[in-house]
């Protein structure tokens, strides 16, 4: 027993020792003299800024709001934004991938920066993997600046970081944000990725996005500023290194130069309706009172005040909440708490239905596990839960499924409607990682449209995108009213699955 304890203490002063000397050698570097630059001040004449200008006339004080519900038309906002640019742009993403959207993207960036626009690029730095390359490339450009928030300090295999920086680490920059010219800004739950955007081999995600125009662009391009000059924030330069040779941007686009899915999706943006309406000035915008709800940047570097904390705020911008909640979360991810809360809401008369993945469209398991976990509490305190079908297809689905977006193979999207007055689009799941860990960021809209086409998409059962789960018996049972079927097997369940998701219930508190 003796020789136990002493070998133990001993691996354990080995393993202190080790991610000691690792972050030694592996320390990022000092950020002291780094100059923060600020939004600058909207153009007075410009594509962007007559088409804010055109619109909003009318409309002093408001917020103007055109919904993205599809992927290409998503796209499609971005890059006309971005060519349409004559002063600046500012991008705040989770995850940036190297794939066709992410290269088409990256050289529109470097476009406007060939241009004379400002360009600020600021990317988490666990959703960059493969870019230090043409990220530097775009950071070495007289006009653009890349910086990255918390940075790994071993950059191949980052994944080996987590070893000596875990709690650093594990606190992420989940915003994403798209602002040009200080008048015209996207933001909502899509990442820059093919997934995210109808199109590509992987499998898609069904998400929302919202263009927003007027009151609330300063006050988005305002808190851009205090992320870009946050202490988590660090240049990309002493991280990823100075300019490569080549041209990274330029051979990541050609990669797909004979792949048919470039010509596929040009037309799709070709085509969008949305492009020409914004171009020629009718689009459909809907004036309204928006509040843009952040988290402090100071979350990642530890906990902050809990009244500082997005979720708090966004429940005081909501107030009291009457009739019914509709919610769609592709982490659903309830403590205890949550559970009571909801079921409070129940009682005092207030409907409660919540979207989410099945186990067959997530995709990770452990976030289902802590969803499931908490299943049974959630329908015994008066939720209605829907769990997202899995979708074969991985191409460009061609049916539209109301406020959610296109039927895609996962759920991704992050919105909820109250009392059919307002909609929140957003990057906040209802779970432990969004309310305490990870920055959030998104929009409380007032908007009696929006928030009764998401009602009413419940109230049809979500049509044939859901399976509703209840109990039965004690059971719990899968039902698909559409086509009058019903089944005790949870859809895409497996030996394999069960036994991961039982060895993850444990760390509810990290999903």
């Amino acid at each position: 027993m003796k020789t136990a304890v002493t070998l133990v203490t001993a691996l354990v002063c080995i393993a202190a020792l080790v991610i000691f000397a690792a972050r030694v050698i592996f320390a990022l570097p000092l950020i002291e003299g780094r100059t923060d630059s600020a939004t600058l001040a909207a153009p007075e004449a410009g594509p962007v800024s007559n088409v804010s200008a055109g619109q909003g006339q009318d409309h002093p004080g408001k917020t103007g709001i055109v919904p993205l519900s599809s992927g290409a038309d998503a796209f499609a906002a971005r890059m006309l934004l971005a060519d349409m640019a004559v002063s600046s742009i500012d991008a705040q993403y989770y995850i940036w991938h190297g794939d066709l959207t992410g290269s088409l993207l990256l050289e529109a960036l470097r476009r406007a920066a060939d241009r004379g626009v400002r360009v600020r690029l600021l990317v988490d730095d666990n959703g960059t993997s493969g870019l230090d390359a043409p990220l530097a490339a775009l950071n070495a450009h007289d006009n653009a600046e890349v910086r990255l928030y918390n940075p790994f300090n071993l950059r191949k295999p980052k994944i080996l970081s987590y070893g000596f920086d875990f709690f650093r680490l594990n606190r992420r920059m989940h915003n994403k944000s798209f602002t040009v010219d200080g008048t015209a800004t996207i933001l909502g739950g899509r990442n820059i990725g093919d997934e995210y955007f109808d199109t590509g081999p992987t499998a898609l995600h069904a998400d929302l996005d919202a263009l927003a125009i007027g009151q609330i662009v300063p006050e988005v391009a305002g808190d851009f500023d205090r992320y870009w000059a946050a202490p988590a924030v660090y240049p990309a330069e002493p991280i990823i290194g100075g300019a490569p040779p080549g041209d990274p941007i330029g051979a990541l686009l050609r990669q797909f130069d004979s792949d048919p899915q470039l010509g596929e999706y040009r037309a799709i943006l070709e085509q969008s309706s949305l492009v020409a309406a914004l171009k020629d000035g009718t689009a459909d915008i809907e004036w309204t009172d928006a509040v843009l709800v952040s988290d402090d940047p100071a979350k990642g570097m530890g906990a902050v005040p809990r009244q500082d904390l997005l979720a708090v705020r966004l429940m005081q911008a909501v107030g009291e909440i009457k009739t019914r909640v509709d919610g769609v979360s592709p982490n659903f991810v309830l403590g205890k708490a949550g559970v009571d809360a909801f079921a409070a809401l129940q009682k005092r008369g207030v409907q409660t239905r919540m979207l989410t993945n099945s186990l067959a469209a997530t995709d990770v398991l452990p976030v289902h596990a802590g969803y499931a976990k908490r299943r049974h509490d959630l329908l015994a305190g008066g939720t209605q839960l829907f769990e997202l079908k899995q979708h074969a297809t991985t191409r460009k689905p061609k049916d539209k499924v109301g406020p959610f977006g296109t039927s895609g193979a996962s759920l991704h999207a992050k919105t909820f409607a109250i009392d059919g007055d307002h909609i929140f689009i957003g990057s906040f799941n209802f779970d432990p990682r969004s309310t305490t860990m990870n920055t959030e960021m998104g929009l409380l809209i007032d908007s009696a449209t929006m928030a009764g086409q998401m009602h009413d998409a419940f109230d049809r059962q979500l049509s044939e995108l859901a399976w509703e789960v209840v109990v039965q018996d004690g059971h719990l049972v899968w039902q698909d009213d559409t086509r009058d079927t019903e089944t005790r097997r949870e859809p895409g369940s497996s030996m394999l699955k069960n036994i991961t998701i039982i060895g993850w219930l444990p760390v509810e508190w990290l999903l």
